[in-house]
């Protein structure tokens, strides 16, 4: 049973998974259709999904954020409480930034944004691993998730319906002050106290420690590199397809109303429902299993892009595309995240875990960024037929993994410094 003490940290994860969440559509789907409004260019509007690169590079310098304590907050809120607010400050500056009269300031301070966003996320991973024992990582990790998702939902769809009332200035805005709710869940958290403990060896030691040993780990077990081209290709249609959502919908002939209603509820309870059915197949059939199921659920969600370009703009289609493909989304998520985590050494659970989810979005961030060249020249009923296969490769590199290098569960954490 969790103490008391742990219990209300609980509620300080779900306000971390909402200040994770808040900031990512402001660098994706919410930057791109204010430009898709703009009368930004495909090509250009595409190659946006490269903003958000720090996620697929946040494992370069996450020793840092490991092996520095910045200030008498400890090394974890430390850390956050100078994150945090340089984020609203970003966030601002976007905020007051235009699509068409100053382009340049708007996408840096996307980038700025996307920077902060990860390195945030590098330290609240570490918080929750450190915080939590083994046996309540999922309760904490479910608490997260709701934070994340409810936040995805303000800041994407909540976002887009309040432009409709104040504008795109004052709904950015509105999403920086929002903001506050990560620093606040700082103030209230406990620094861990295996993050504040000393390291008896010198600086080149210690940064031998974090950033050569925990690859040379990974690289010596059975399996690396089918394991890596498994995990950078897994996402890989997904990030095609969504790269491209708004101007497609656009072209489609809906309007912003229709998306935000799409995206709103529906979207979350969809979310969530798939978040607990992926969570049960894990437990159900194991992780591999539930991976490959969950995998093979995405790559038909995908579908509906195709029928709903073939439709023309049908609403029904696009609240049922939205609905599905994030219950799958949310499904595959909790199966991948597992399995992730199952990768990861005892010895180096901060610095693996960061790399293995950096490498999770190199799809989105690279690949990605060709989506408008592909769509402007094959169009949108052949682009997405090409995506729905996209994601082939990496369920054969996932079979063949099954059966060569099944995953185990994670070995038990100590907790000893933890009270």
């Amino acid at each position: 049973m969790i103490r008391p003490s742990r219990d209300s940290q609980m509620y300080v994860m779900a306000a971390f998974g909402f200040a994770a969440g808040l900031p990512l559509p402001l660098s994706g789907i919410t930057l791109r259709q204010w430009l898709t409004e703009g009368e930004t260019s495909l090509a250009a509007i595409g190659f946006t999904a490269s903003i958000g690169l720090a996620y697929s590079l946040k494992f370069l310098w996450s020793p840092v954020l490991d092996q520095v304590t910045p200030s008498r907050f400890g090394r974890r809120r430390g850390w956050l409480l100078l994150i945090q607010p340089a984020m609203i400050l970003a966030t601002l500056a976007l905020a007051v930034s235009d699509p068409i009269r100053a382009p340049y300031a708007l996408v840096a301070a996307a980038i700025t944004i996307a920077f902060l966003s990860a390195s945030q996320d590098v330290v609240i991973d570490a918080w929750r691993i450190e915080t939590f024992p083994e046996q309540v990582q999922g309760v904490a990790l479910a608490a997260y998730i709701w934070g994340y998702r409810a936040a995805l939902l303000i800041s994407g769809a909540g976002a887009l319906k309040l432009v409709d009332w104040v504008g795109w200035h004052w709904s950015i805005t509105a999403m920086a002050a929002l903001m506050g709710v990560g620093i606040a869940a700082t103030l209230l958290a406990r620094e861990p106290l295996v993050a504040v403990a000393a390291i008896g060896a010198g600086l080149g030691a210690r940064l031998r420690a974090s950033v050569i040993e925990p690859f040379v780990d990974f690289l010596h077990r059975p399996g690396a590199a089918p394991i890596l081209a498994f995990i950078m290709l897994f996402k890989l249609g997904e990030a095609l397809a969504h790269t491209m959502a708004v101007p497609f919908y656009r072209d489609m002939g809906f309007v912003r109303a229709d998306i935000a209603f799409a995206t709103g509820i529906p979207g979350l309870v969809a979310s969530l429902l798939g978040a607990a059915a992926g969570g049960w197949l894990v437990i159900r059939i194991g992780t591999g299993r539930a991976l490959v199921t969950t995998g093979f659920v995405q790559m038909a969600s995908m579908g509906l892009y195709f029928a709903l370009a073939v439709s023309g703009g049908d609403v029904r289609i696009l609240l049922a595309k939205i609905m599905l493909e994030n219950f799958a989304e949310a499904m595959a998520d909790a199966a991948f995240i597992t399995y992730l985590s199952s990768l990861c050494s005892t010895r180096f659970t901060a610095t693996q875990y960061a790399l293995l989810s950096s490498l999770a979005t190199v799809g989105l961030r690279t690949l990605g960024g060709t989506s408008g060249l592909l769509a402007g020249s094959m169009g949108w009923v052949e682009f997405y037929a090409v995506t729905i296969f996209a994601a082939v490769p990496a369920m054969l590199i996932m079979l063949f993994l099954l059966r060569r290098y099944p995953p185990v569960p994670p070995a038990a954490r100590p907790r000893e410094a933890i009270p």
